[in-house]
């Protein structure tokens, strides 16, 4: 939307209760759970919830041996429902598993293979994925999805929930930015749902005054950009919202693909994250992408990066890369390009070998499970490793 020369933009962002938020947990658990006790597991697990039932789906190839039903009554139990809006324990689990270990098994020794091996470990998939970065946040994100996140973990905070015991984990929050110039300007509009117990919990002018003192006002006071006398915040702004979770609305693995990486404001592949392996392109090809959009702009050699990379069903390297700037470069984006190639393995085995994707958790501050709520890009507060900026140097 453009006002006299200022244009707005805003993302959004949900909390880990939402149905769809829900599935992604349970998908990347399961994953987490097979990579664990084998790293060389593949694995692709979907999942669907609705009022008291969930199916899950799965395809794997491991040596592992899990309790998958019991994964998914950990995670439910975790989001915090009451057993009156969604029972862990009661609930309908249903499931088909295939295993595929006695044809599909491959086991790769990617620490010990040299640059002639990597190269024949190939691409299982067709898959086009996006990275991008931007000078907006110190997170070298979109500031509208930056805020949404902030705004959706401080929602679903137990310090909030101690408050406002009439919370229930089924939340979301937009963040509007009024940019100029193609910079942020200001903080236009800010919206939050949160969902209560039951009608009668609380009303909801105490509603409203309770959220923006336990959320607003503490994720806001720490950003560069302040509210002024002309943001606009709403706050349940369609009434009060009881209940909640699947009894209301239903969920399913890789739904929410925007909130996932950019918020909408930059191309994402639109291929779901959540409940694959690392050797899947479609998911690690998103991560090196961004990686590579990240260290350009910490380099200082652009404000603003996207990086395309495509791949080819049965080829290690992929078949195009595209850098495009937005004329915030200091050189062409074709020849940084070309330096992205120089300094960066884009093969499927040098992504998973570098980023060290089959033992995430000994990386990083968390597993695959805990990318599935609040982005998956971005997260600095988990140490992910294509987060790193490691390769600027070598760019400039």
């Amino acid at each position: 939307m453009e006002i006299k020369g200022r244009q707005l933009f805003t993302s959004e962002s949900v909390t880990e209760g939402h149905p769809d938020k829900i599935c992604d947990q349970v998908s990347d658990a399961i994953v987490d759970h097979f990579l664990n006790q084998d790293p060389d597991s593949r694995i692709v697990a979907e999942c669907a919830v609705s009022s008291g039932v969930m199916f899950i789906s799965a395809h794997y190839a491991s040596k592992a041996r899990l309790d998958i039903p019991d994964i998914a009554r950990h995670i439910i139990r975790n989001t915090g429902y009451p057993k009156e809006v969604f029972d862990a324990d009661a609930c309908t689990i249903m499931t088909s598993f295939v295993d595929h270990t006695a044809t599909d098994y491959l086991s790769y020794d990617l620490d010990n293979m040299d640059d002639a091996a990597i190269d024949k470990i190939p691409v299982r998939q067709q898959a086009s994925v996006f990275g991008y970065a931007c000078d907006q946040t110190p997170a070298l994100m979109p500031l509208p999805i930056w805020l949404a996140h902030r705004l959706a973990d401080r929602l679903d905070s137990p310090k909030v929930a101690d408050k406002l015991p009439w919370l229930l984990p089924d939340g979301e929050t937009q963040a509007g930015i009024e940019y100029l110039g193609g910079k942020p300007g200001r903080i236009h509009s800010i919206t939050l749902v949160a969902t209560q117990t039951t009608p009668d919990a609380v009303d909801l002018e105490q509603l409203r005054e309770d959220i923006r003192r336990e959320v607003v006002d503490p994720v806001l006071k720490k950003e560069k950009l302040k509210l002024d006398e002309e943001t606009r915040i709403f706050i349940n702004p369609g009434g009060t919202r009881s209940g909640g979770g699947p009894a209301v609305h239903s969920g399913l693995t890789g739904r929410k693909t925007g909130i996932d990486t950019y918020g909408g404001y930059a191309r994402h592949s639109g291929a779901a994250l959540s409940g694959k392996d690392p050797m899947r392109i479609d998911r690690v090809g998103a991560y090196i992408a961004r990686y590579a959009a990240k260290n350009v702009v910490a380099a200082g050699i652009a404000r603003e990066c996207e990086v395309q990379l495509s791949y080819t069903v049965g080829v290690a390297r992929p078949v195009s890369l595209r850098v495009r700037t937005f004329g915030t470069a200091e050189m062409g984006d074709t020849a940084i390009a070309a330096r992205l190639e120089q300094v960066i393995d884009f093969r499927l085995g040098g992504i998973v070998r570098d980023l060290n994707l089959k033992r995430l958790g000994e990386v990083s501050k968390g597993g695959y499970h805990d990318l599935a709520v609040y982005g998956h890009m971005g997260r600095t507060d988990l140490d992910m490793p294509w987060e790193m900026t490691d390769k600027a140097d070598a760019l400039k």
